[in-house]
């Protein structure tokens, strides 16, 4: 006898053959509860756990058919089988399209049944994991998960719950690591599309050459290794949502295609001429001005402006300081729960280093911070010792002599971006007279920049193009 894993419900009106499908089905491992009538199949699904309904088809009554539609009204997700000895193909199209799992033909083998039994179970496993997991993300992404309370993110939050119940495209901007696709992911489990997909895809992690593929799929034999046929992200999103990271960076040949898209809702795959209808709602990001991209002929206007009927600013964490400490409280416990550990809080001086310094990677950089103190905390409570030293580091004193000891290489990188800046501020935003005051080429700045995080915004008003 295997080891039972799952509950049978079994139907059928001949009792002898009822009896022996009991045996054989209960000798493949499956606990099984059995039902002479539809009407008795109905009272056992209210009062007992089933994974699985197995019905005859033809029963006085309450038929397989009449069982198949009110098990599915009041359990969706249940596989359902029919087995029945008259056997037609007009029969199983019917109940397959009336949502059965499978059909089985009277008489078989029940190695025949065992596979179909199989099937149906891990069908109706990968569904419930699905479903667990797609409610798993709709909590992590409610607004009261949205963490912070600062003036500068409650507008945030308010952009948010303004925009999710339409269906208009919206553009995030923000500095790197400032939670550009938290927040569209906010905006898609909190819009009527929630059950439908989420699909991603950052823009500058993929060649200019592979991105229209990954785009827009492709048909078999379209180029060299385009062995099959394969969906691109707008279909995989279709009906749902796609969200489009540092879209900034985008190449002006993709460009073009993704605005016949947003116009037509429509796109050919690559090597194909068939038009395939799209219902998607694209989120767009950058952590470029593509203003200043638009000016700078790096960016298409026309696009632009269709990806920005709702534009949505991220501030970056030093611009939010207040909502340092209870960003760290979020982080601190999912971190305890990943690592099994009970840390309580932070002592004062940790939340005052945490407070005092400038997050140029932002809340990336924050949790990142938090994960390693969390490794290393030995306490109940993360002391300023648990952090990394560069958060505290001293400053130099008035006479140029700094206090010991030091973390090197962040008071490095901390004096490095400040020079950056300075020059950058100084060439007025010109990158090239920036590299020439630094005595650095013009793309080892550009580098540099990226690095950092740091975001150029065109001068205006006497405004520092720094930020």
């Amino acid at each position: 006898m295997r080891e039972i894993s799952h509950t049978v419900l079994l139907v059928d009106d001949e009792a002898r053959l009822a009896d022996v499908l009991t045996v054989a089905i209960e000798r493949l491992g499956y606990r099984v509860l059995s039902a002479d009538s539809g009407e008795a199949a109905l009272r056992l699904l209210e009062s007992e756990p089933v994974d699985l309904l197995l019905t005859d088809l033809r029963m006085p009554g309450l038929s397989g058919r009449d069982l198949l539609r009110e098990s599915k009204k009041r359990r969706p997700g249940l596989p359902v089988v029919v087995m029945t000895a008259y056997s037609s193909v007009k029969d199983a199209v019917e109940v397959i399209k009336e949502g059965a799992f499978d059909y089985i033909g009277k008489p078989f083998e029940i190695d025949d049944l065992e596979t179909v039994l199989k099937n149906a179970l891990l069908l109706s496993n990968a569904l419930a994991d699905n479903e667990r997991l797609r409610k798993e993300l709709v909590g992590r992404y409610r607004f009261d998960n949205l963490v912070g309370a600062s003036p500068a993110f409650r507008k945030v939050i308010e952009s948010i719950t303004e925009v999710c119940e339409s269906r208009a495209n919206v553009l995030i901007s923000g500095e790197s690591g400032t939670g550009k696709e938290m927040v569209a992911r906010a905006i898609h489990y909190n819009s009527p599309r929630r059950d439908h997909p989420f699909v991603a895809i950052n823009c500058a992690a993929i060649p200019e050459t592979l991105l229209e593929s990954e785009l827009f799929g492709h048909v078999k034999g379209a180029f060299t290794g385009a062995v099959v046929n394969r969906p691109g992200r707008f279909e995989q999103a279709d009906r749902g949502t796609l969200f489009l990271d540092e879209i900034g960076d985008m190449p002006t040949s993709i460009q073009a295609k993704i605005l016949r898209v947003l116009q037509e809702r429509a796109f050919e795959p690559v090597g194909s001429v068939r038009t395939r209808a799209v219902d998607v709602r694209i989120v767009a990001a950058s952590n470029k001005d593509l203003r200043q991209e638009v000016q700078l002929g790096n960016f298409r206007e026309d696009l632009f402006y269709r990806l920005n009927v709702f534009p949505i600013t991220l501030p970056p964490l030093r611009e939010r300081v207040e909502d340092i400490p209870s960003l760290a409280h979020f982080f601190l416990e999912g971190f305890n729960s990943d690592m099994g550990k009970r840390i309580e809080g932070f002592s004062p001086a940790a939340l005052a280093a945490m407070s005092g310094y400038g997050w140029p990677g932002n809340i990336r950089e924050l949790q990142n911070c938090i994960e390693r103190a969390v490794i290393v905390c030995k306490s109940e409570q993360i002391g300023e010792g648990d952090l990394p030293r560069y958060l505290s580091a001293p400053r130099p004193v008035a006479n140029g002599t700094p206090a010991f000891p030091i973390d090197l290489d962040g008071e490095l990188a901390r004096i490095e971006q400040e020079l950056i800046i300075a020059a950058v501020n100084r060439a007025e935003g010109i990158q090239v007279n920036a590299a020439a005051l630094l005595g650095i080429n013009e793309r080892s700045l550009w580098h540099r920049i990226k690095k950092f995080g740091i975001q150029i915004t065109k001068r205006a008003g006497g405004e520092p193009p720094l930020r």
